[in-house]
């Protein structure tokens, strides 16, 4: 029975939950400072992942057609589109986030969104899980992701509780795919694939910490080519 998914989605509840209704009452130095550290910490994951890549031309091939297809398809443009739509529905019941404008709103929601479900710790923990019943990185992710889902609350408040639905639907996929993955993969692909992951990772750190915005959820593709493109550079290139 699969446990640190719905742990995971519980502790983003729980901490959006409380950090809204925190909100002001929390010091604006902790609500302005913490958001940076987690920028950080995000890009120094991203950078430890990208480090151990195998074949970088493969990583690079893959995000940049990823990326291209993101454009192509209006990815962020989509999820800019529902991350509205919800804070619609949700402000309807609940206090509204105040203090942000409508882009401020969906630069910051977007951001996390990939922070919180396509990050490399997340979808790795959620396939070790599925492959050997151990959720221990799972736990892991979820201890950081009930303090920053709380931090982020307090700026954009009721929010940030949806974000637990796609998340535990990502990583309840991944986890009973994993089965029928991870045979088809090798250890250098995991590799590639944690490498992409961490490009994806840099680049939204960067973007919580305001220093470039980059289109984040555009590069969400590129996660889907990347096996095969490092599986094909390994067996015809390398």
């Amino acid at each position: 029975m699969l446990i640190g998914p719905y742990v995971n989605g519980m502790a983003v509840v729980i901490g959006g939950l409380v950090g809204a209704f925190l909100g002001t009452r929390l010091p604006e130095r902790i609500r302005s400072a913490l958001p940076l550290t987690f920028g950080l910490c995000s890009m120094g994951l991203g950078i430890m992942l990208i480090v151990k890549v195998k074949y970088m031309p493969a990583v690079v091939l893959a995000m940049v057609i990823g990326a291209m297809l993101g454009e192509l398809f209006f990815v962020e443009k989509g999820i800019g589109k529902a991350a509205g739509y919800t804070r619609g529905i949700v402000d309807k019941f609940l206090p509204p986030a105040q203090g942000l404008t409508h882009q401020e709103f969906m630069d910051k929601f977007v951001a996390i969104v990939v922070l919180f479900c396509a990050s490399g710790t997340g979808i790795f923990g959620a396939m070790h899980e599925g492959m050997t019943g151990d959720p221990s990185i799972l736990y892991i992710k979820t201890v950081l992701d009930l303090f920053t889902s709380a931090i982020f609350a307090t700026i954009l408040g009721y929010a940030v509780v949806v974000i637990a639905i796609p998340q535990l639907a990502i990583q309840l996929a991944l986890a009973t795919l994993a089965a029928f993955i991870l045979p088809m993969t090798t250890p250098d692909m995991m590799l590639d694939f944690s490498a992409a992951g961490g490009l994806i990772m840099l680049a939204t750190g960067l973007r919580i910490c305001g220093i470039k915005l980059f289109p984040v959820a555009n590069m969400l593709p590129g996660l889907f080519l990347i096996m095969p493109f490092s599986f094909l550079w390994a067996t015809y290139i390398a």
